[in-house]
C-alpha cells in the first residue's frame, strides 16, 4: 500500500528517521547561540500579523503588535505540542511489538516535540526580557491537552496534520522572506521547520493508517470531533485576542479609546484565525488529504463550520 507520493509506507518511516538524524539540532548550540531579542525588531511578519488591519496604528505600534503576536505565536506552538506529543506516544505504543522502523520514527517525533516545547518556553522568557511587563499566557497546557485527547484519534491526527502543514507554510512563505524580522525569531522557526517537515509526513501516514480502521459512522463522528476541536481552538484565540489587545493598550504609550480598542481586538482575532485556522484549512495538501478521507457531505460540514469564523483572506 502506498500513501505519500507513491512511496511505500515502510520506506516513508525510514526516510523520516534519516531526515531526523540529518537535521538534528540543539537549542543553545544551534538556535539561540548566545543571542537576545531586540525590541527594535519585528517578530512576526506583516502577512501573518495582518498588519494592514491595524489601520489606526503607527508603524512603531504595528511593530509592537508584531512582537505581541510573535510571543503568542511561540506560546501557541508550545501549547499544541503538548497534546501532539501525548498522542504520538500513544501511537508509538501500538508499534512497540511490531514495526520497529515505524516505532523509531514516532519515538524520534516525540523526542523532538519535547525539545520544541522547551524551546518555546525559553523563547517566551527571552521575549519577556525586552517587552513590557504584564503579558500573560495563562492557558493550562495539560487541561487543553486532556480536552483535545478526549476526542477521537482521527480528529486529533487531522488537527495535528493541519498544524504541522501550516507551520511549514508560515515559515517558507512569510517568515523566511521578511528581512525586517528579528534574526533570532527567524532562526527559531527555521530550526522548528526543519523537524516539522518530517512530522507532517508521519502525521499523514498515521492518519491514513487509522482512517482505514473506521466504519462510515465512526468517520462521521470523527468529523464532528474535528469541528469541535476547531471551535475549541477558536475559543482560545478569542481569549488571546482580548488579552493581547488589552496588553497593547496598556503599554503602547498613549490612550486607546473604547472604539479603537474594539477594532484592535477584532484585528488580533482576524490575525489569529488566519494563523491557526484558515491558513491550515486552505493548505493545498491538507485539502488533498481531507478529500481522500472524507465524503463531499463531510467536507461541506467542515466548510460550513469554518465559514462561521469570520475572516477575509489576505495574501501572505
Amino acid at each position: 500500500m502506498t500513501t505519500v507520493d507513491g512511496i511505500p509506507n515502510h520506506e516513508q518511516y525510514a526516510r523520516c528517521i534519516q531526515s531526523s538524524r540529518r537535521v538534528r539540532w540543539e537549542i543553545d548550540e544551534d538556535v539561540i547561540r548566545g543571542r537576545h531579542f531586540d525590541a527594535a525588531n519585528k517578530f512576526l511578519p506583516d502577512g501573518l500579523a495582518l498588519a494592514e488591519r491595524f489601520a489606526t496604528l503607527s508603524p512603531a505600534e504595528k511593530r509592537f503588535v508584531s512582537q505581541i503576536q510573535g510571543r503568542t505565536y511561540a506560546n501557541i506552538f508550545g501549547l499544541v505540542e503538548r497534546f501532539i506529543n501525548t498522542k504520538v506516544l500513544e501511537l508509538s505504543r501500538d508499534r512497540a511489538l511490531g514495526d520497529q522502523v515505524a516505532l523509531e520514527a514516532l519515538v524520534r517525533f516525540s523526542d523532538e516535540e519535547l525539545k520544541h516545547q522547551a524551546l518555546f518556553h525559553r523563547i517566551d522568557a527571552m521575549m519577556g526580557e525586552v517587552l513590557p511587563q504584564g503579558y500573560r499566557f495563562d492557558v493550562d497546557a495539560d487541561t487543553v491537552s486532556r480536552a483535545v485527547l478526549g476526542k477521537s484519534t482521527w480528529a486529533v491526527l487531522a488537527l495535528t496534520l493541519d498544524i504541522e502543514l501550516f507551520t511549514q507554510l508560515h515559515y517558507r512563505e512569510s517568515i523566511d522572506p521578511d528581512k525586517e524580522l528579528s534574526e533570532l525569531f527567524k532562526d527559531v522557526f527555521l530550526y522548528h521547520w526543519k523537524e516539522e517537515s518530517q512530522h507532517a509526513i508521519l502525521d499523514e501516514l498515521e492518519l491514513v493508517r487509522h482512517d482505514a480502521t473506521l466504519t462510515s459512522d465512526q468517520r462521521d463522528e470523527a468529523v464532528d470531533d474535528f469541528i469541535d476541536l476547531v471551535a475549541a481552538v477558536d475559543g482560545i484565540l478569542q481569549a488571546r485576542s482580548t488579552a493581547d489587545s488589552s496588553y497593547f493598550a496598556e503599554h503602547c504609550g498613549r490612550t486607546v479609546g473604547i472604539d479603537e480598542l474594539r477594532a484592535i481586538e477584532a484585528a488580533f482575532l482576524a490575525a489569529y484565525r488566519w494563523q491557526y485556522i484558515h491558513s491550515g484549512a486552505q493548505h493545498p495538501h491538507f485539502v488533498k488529504v481531507l478529500s481522500r478521507l472524507t465524503t463531499e457531505g463531510q467536507r461541506d460540514k467542515i466548510q460550513a463550520a469554518l465559514a462561521t469564523l469570520q475572516y477575509a483572506p489576505l495574501t501572505l
